[in-house]
């Protein structure tokens, strides 16, 4: 099977780095390996976004240029739809309806549960490893 692309965008680097961490707790219970994309901002999230179609989006609330919700709601107001998954990585809890209103698929709060994450790629991406011999 092939990797999953994720598109991992941040404004600070150790941010980025701590996602691309969780995300690899996903790895294990996913059925196939990780290829990170990074953007240091929303506006060159967008740009690579669509350029490299990645399966996921995780985009932090805190992005400079345009943060994850607008991000977000630029990927999926197009006349044709982001067709990856979005999710958002919100500071605060209750600004989870902001990431709903903007399209995202699911949405974190900080710090990131890697098991959460996990559990959202898994859903959103489909990629359940079968395990052997079940």
């Amino acid at each position: 099977m092939s990797a999953v692309k994720a598109l991992v965008i941040s404004a600070d680097p150790d941010v980025r780095r701590q996602l691309k961490a969780a995300l690899g707790s996903a790895g294990r219970r996913a059925s196939a390996e990780w290829e990170f994309l990074e953007a240091a901002n929303g506006i060159e999230g967008i740009r690579i976004a669509w350029r490299e179609l990645p399966d996921l989006v995780v985009a932090d609330e805190i992005a400079s240029g345009a943060g994850a919700f607008a991000t977000a709601k630029d990927l999926r107001g197009q006349m044709r739809p982001f067709p990856g998954a979005i999710i958002i990585v919100l500071a605060r809890p209750h600004d989870a309806w902001l990431a709903k209103w903007a399209g995202a698929d699911a949405w974190v709060t900080k710090p990131v549960d890697p098991f959460e994450l996990a559990d959202h790629v898994v859903r959103l991406t489909g990629r359940q490893k079968v395990e052997e011999g079940a």
